[in-house]
Order: structure tokens, then C-alpha cells, then sequence
């Protein structure tokens, strides 16, 4: 913790922002359990101090029950994440910033304890979590202004801003952000590709013109899409009906699972081939029995790719079908990677125009797609 916002996380405790009914997430297992305050006040105490992400809504508000529901819409990110990325804000006092995802509003009280209830306004897309943030702010004594909206377009009517933070991931990020940002600001969001899960936080500052932004990722993190931006990919049949396997071309690879998947709950590999390769999504299945498919599938047709990784044998056999041969493609990014020298997030790097994204390594000028 450094000395800038030691005083701000000691005066505003997260535990001030919970519901009586949460669910921490135990990042080891996947597994999210309820605790309610009314039934194990020290043990939801004791949660709410950890550092660890904590569920608190379910379903964008459709659960009901203690049990955890199918996807979680809304939540408390890890302290260590929160700070990590407040002080890659790098806020000055007199600035003002725009939260994109208020959640349960620690994250926008922990800004306003640091500049000024004044100079914060925060956005959330969800009316009942909205109201949530703005009450526990108001009991809390720092009643800033919680804009119920789209956070996607941004808060035109209050700006121009000198910070912009998301706490929601996004794979768009619109230029409206640009424009609403002063030039010389930053803006700090959680990005990535269809290709994975996997993103990281891109740092970007806005150009003195204000014409573009850009900047190196900061370190990898996981939160949930916005809401505008969800991704559903077709089911599995629709790209491998019934015997289209029999049609399809069959080869084999050196690459072993190891080296394509990666280890860990975040693996670099896994971004850096998202970056090289378009309009994919991919599926690393389970393990069973020592054996493991890994699927791919265009975003723009029918394409469609399957590596089967088995440890008794020390090639995988590929399948491969429709207009594009994926696992090639994510062959040949995984190899560009390697002879890269595997880099992690932070060499690679994003800049945002009204035309569009680019992605580069090591420098803007080394691109790698727009």
C-alpha cells in the first residue's frame, strides 16, 4: 500500500459497502458460498476484510435465495486489485474522474475519500445496484453522484474528465471515452479479444490533440464483461453438426498442451494469441483421462478447429474444417509468441481511435492488428 492511499483504504472499510448476503469467491476452487451477516456476523466480517472478490448480485438481479445463481452480474473486486489499478489511475487532487461500473461503490468512495466527493461521478447500468451504491454513499457521508446509464456512452453532460477507470472488462472500447477524457488524461480499462477470457488493463493516455489514446497493458485481471458487450457464441452443433467431423482435415502438431495452455489461472500465451488471431473463440475443455480437446470457432462463419492434446502420446492429433484452418492460425501465433520471447502483457500495448483499435508490442509503430 502506498503512502498516497494508505489513508483512504484505512477511512472508508470495504465492509461498509456489502450487503448483509454475500458470497465470497474462492479464486482456488471457482466456488462462490453465502454468508449472511444476521446468521455469522464475524464470519462475514472476517470475509469482508480477505482479499478475495466477493458476489453480490446474481443473474442481473433475477436470483433469489441463498444458493449462488448461474452467472454472477455484479461484485466486490479483491483489495489488491482495486488498489493495484487506483494507483495506475494515478489521481491528482483538483482532478476529476469518471467510474464506469459503480458495484457496490467502495471503489468510487475510495476516489471521492481522495479528491472530493465533488470531483467523482460514477455510472451503473443496473437500476437496483445503482440505488444500492448511492444509499451505502449516503449513509457513509460521501453522497457523490451515482448516474444511473449506460456506461458505454459515457457521461458527455459532465465532462470534460481527467480520469477515466472501468471496473467492468470490455473488447470495445468506444472513442466516446477519448473524447470525454482531457487531453493529457488517462483512462483505465479492462480489455481483451473473443478469442479468451484472459485480459489485462490498458493504461491509456489521451493524445495532446485528442485524437487517439494509447498505452501498454499494466497486469492481467479478470472481471465481468459489460453488459452491452457479452459475448454468446453459437452452440457447438451449429459449427459440428453430426458426421461433419468425418469431412474435416486431420493433421498433427509438436505443440504440447503445456506450452499452448499455459499455466495458471492467467496465462500470457492465451492474451498474446487472442492479439494475433481474429474473430476466434476458443474452449479449453477438462481433462479426463488424459485427454484434453481444445476447440475453436470463427465469429464470422462456420470455421471450425479441434486439438486433442493426450498425454501418452507426444503429438496431438488436429481437426480442422470450413473456410479458415484455426488451429493453424493459432499455431502460427503461439510460435510468433515463443520466438518473441514470450512476452507478457505488460510489452504489449492498445491505441484508440474513432477508426478503431490497434494493438502493438514493444511499440507503436510494431503492430500487430487492427
Amino acid at each position: 500500500m502506498s503512502p498516497d492511499w494508505a489513508p483512504a483504504f484505512d477511512a472508508v472499510p470495504r465492509s461498509d459497502f456489502l450487503p448483509d448476503l454475500m458470497w465470497p469467491h474462492d479464486m482456488a476452487t471457482g466456488r462462490s458460498v453465502p454468508v449472511d451477516k444476521a446468521r455469522d456476523p464475524q464470519a462475514w466480517q472476517r470475509h469482508a476484510d480477505s482479499n478475495v472478490p466477493i458476489v453480490t448480485q446474481w443473474d442481473d438481479g433475477a436470483h433469489a435465495g441463498t444458493t449462488p445463481g448461474t452467472s454472477f452480474s455484479s461484485s466486490s473486486s479483491m483489495p489488491s486489485l482495486v488498489f493495484s489499478m487506483l494507483a495506475d489511475l494515478d489521481v491528482r487532487d483538483g482532478q476529476r474522474v469518471l467510474e464506469i461500473g459503480t458495484g457496490t461503490a467502495w471503489n468510487a468512495a475510495l476516489l471521492a475519500h481522495r479528491l472530493g466527493a465533488r470531483n467523482v461521478v460514477t455510472m451503473e447500468v443496473d437500476g437496483v445496484v445503482a440505488a444500492a451504491g448511492r444509499n451505502a454513499l449516503e449513509r457513509f457521508g460521501l453522497p457523490l453522484e451515482v448516474v444511473h446509464g449506460d456506461g458505454f456512452l459515457g457521461c458527455p453532460e459532465r465532462a470534460p474528465f481527467d480520469r477515466m477507470i472501468a471496473t467492468c472488462g470490455l473488447r470495445t472500447i468506444p472513442f466516446a471515452w477519448v473524447e470525454q477524457t482531457a487531453p493529457g488524461g488517462l483512462i483505465l480499462v479492462p480489455w481483451g479479444t473473443h478469442y479468451g477470457p484472459a485480459e489485462a488493463t490498458a493504461r491509456l493516455l489521451v493524445a495532446e490533440d485528442g485524437r487517439s489514446a494509447s498505452g501498454f497493458f499494466t497486469r492481467p485481471v479478470a472481471f465481468m464483461r459489460m453488459r452491452a458487450q457479452r459475448f454468446v457464441r453459437p452452440p457447438h452443433d451449429a459449427y459440428v453438426p453430426t458426421g461433419a467431423g468425418d469431412d474435416a482435415d486431420v493433421s498433427s502438431t509438436t505443440v504440447t498442451e503445456g506450452e499452448f495452455c499455459g499455466t495458471g489461472t492467467f496465462a500470457a500465451v492465451e492474451f498474446a494469441i487472442g492479439l494475433r488471431v481474429r474473430d476466434v473463440s476458443h474452449v479449453a475443455d477438462r481433462k479426463r483421462d488424459g485427454v484434453r480437446p481444445v476447440l475453436f470457432y470463427g465469429l464470422t462463419d462456420r470455421s471450425w478447429a479441434v486439438v486433442v492434446f493426450r498425454d501418452d502420446r507426444k503429438e496431438a492429433t488436429v481437426y480442422q474444417s470450413g473456410p479458415r484452418h484455426l488451429w493453424d492460425e493459432a499455431e502460427a501465433a503461439y510460435r510468433w509468441w515463443a520466438d518473441n520471447g514470450r512476452p507478457g502483457v505488460e510489452r504489449f500495448g492498445l491505441t484508440v481511435t474513432a477508426d478503431g483499435h490497434t494493438t502493438w508490442l514493444d511499440d507503436p509503430g510494431n503492430v500487430l492488428a487492427r
